[in-house]
């Protein structure tokens, strides 16, 4: 317990900034719609958040080696700060998308920070604790942040000052703590290309991952009202996605470990295609069915990341994981990049039920490669250990390496 608490102001600081971004993707979609912008401004909004996010997946380490973790972590809240509170001020779709883009930058940066000082604190004894409860930390704010907009209004500059609130307030904990600021790590080079002849089924599960993910992020709430649900029931849709992709890591972890990875990825796409055909044309309008498939389908698609990264990790050495999973966020950043647009405009032209029909696609090709690779090479005869990878920063692959070395 004395361990989580020496922690505990970063823990803080994740729930409070978690608490803020979470909520502002689908904040901005009710927002939006009620102002009148069109499917595809929707999507250009999801798509600057991710556009910001790669931004700051490559300054934040340079900033973090010129100032400091501290100083970073205040820059990266400050911008997600104004990207807030600017919202009300004036409600243009263009204005928005650059907001959007100073949203995602904070994500990324903040998110470097707070995972560069663990990698710098935590030890082989500890390690394990301490990211489990970092984990339920974010997923449990990430769920929360879904859930308040049951309660936030539409383009309201109450609304949007308490998400600003929160993202100042992330600030102080980190700020404030009486533990000493760790070294700063050396930043990761890329390899995109290398990565892909390395491992071409573990990027190209890393990129499906990006484009089922990030679409649904910004498209979901979309599918939601167009679907009938009302603003409280969008946030329940869109916390139970997370839910449902939380429980299954530590099952989806145990077949990945004793299994063929590349037969885990394979039936875990396929099982995506099925629950994406049923909520593309089955059409559900029952609230509590659309609950229960929103969980099937968390519970499906959010695990297709970490077993990608896995599978990679497999065909290289533990002196190349930083490089390669850098790497790797790389080619998640562009599959996310633009696809919460394609999605946003797909809904536009042929209904809600092409945001599942665009998924499903994603995974029938996921699927073809995978079997195509199968058949190619064998898998590697030495597996490192699954780990639940979040999708934030290139600074996590410094503890999957030291997870891997110990």
């Amino acid at each position: 317990m004395r361990l989580i608490i020496s922690f505990a102001a970063l823990m803080l600081s994740v729930a409070l900034l978690q608490l803020s971004a979470g909520a502002i993707s689908p904040l901005d979609v009710l927002s939006g719609t009620q102002e009148g912008f069109s499917r595809t401004q929707l999507g250009l909004l999801g798509s600057s958040h991710f556009f910001g996010f790669f931004i700051g997946c490559w300054w934040a380490p340079r900033l973090i080696g010129t100032i400091g973790h501290s100083r970073t972590f205040a820059v990266f809240a400050a911008m997600g700060t104004i990207g807030a509170i600017a919202h009300p001020m004036y409600i243009d779709a263009v204005f928005w998308i650059f907001l959007r883009i100073l949203s995602g930058m904070c994500v990324a940066g903040c998110y470097t920070v707070i995972e560069a000082w663990f990698q710098a604190k935590l030890t082989n004894q500890n390690r394990g604790r301490v990211m489990g409860v970092y984990r339920v930390v974010d997923i449990g704010a990430s769920s929360v942040a879904q859930l308040m907009i049951g309660f936030l209004e539409p383009a309201a500059y109450v609304s949007y000052n308490i998400l600003a609130i929160l993202a100042c307030a992330c600030i102080l904990p980190l700020t404030l703590t009486t533990s000493k600021q760790p070294e700063a790590p050396a930043r990761p080079r890329l390899h995109p290309i290398r990565t892909a002849i390395t491992s071409p089924l573990g990027v190209a599960g890393v990129i499906v991952a990006g484009v089922s993910s990030s679409s649904f992020r910004m498209a979901g709430p979309i599918y939601a009202q167009d679907v009938g649900l009302n603003a409280s029931q969008t946030g329940q849709f869109l916390a139970t996605v997370l839910i449902g992709g939380a429980v299954t890591q530590i099952p989806t972890g145990w077949l990945a470990d004793k299994y063929d990875r590349r037969w885990v990825l394979l039936w875990l796409s396929i099982a995506s295609i099925a629950i994406c055909f049923s909520m593309a044309w089955l059409n559900p309008n029952d609230p509590n069915t659309i609950y229960i498939m929103a969980f099937i389908f968390g519970a499906l698609t959010y695990p297709i990341f970490s077993v990608s990264i896995a599978h990679a990790n497999d065909f290289v050495s533990a002196k190349d994981r930083v490089e390669l999973n850098a790497s790797l966020m790389f080619l998640y950043g562009i599959g996310a990049i633009f696809s919460p647009v394609i999605a946003s405009v797909l809904i536009e032209n042929f209904g809600p039920s092409a945001l599942f029909s665009y998924i499903m696609v994603a995974h029938i090709g996921l699927a073809i490669y995978g079997l195509m690779r199968m058949r190619v090479r064998p898998t590697s005869d030495t597996k490192t250990k699954y780990s639940y990878t979040p999708r934030t920063s290139f600074t996590i692959g410094k503890l999957l390496k030291r997870k891997k070395l110990d």
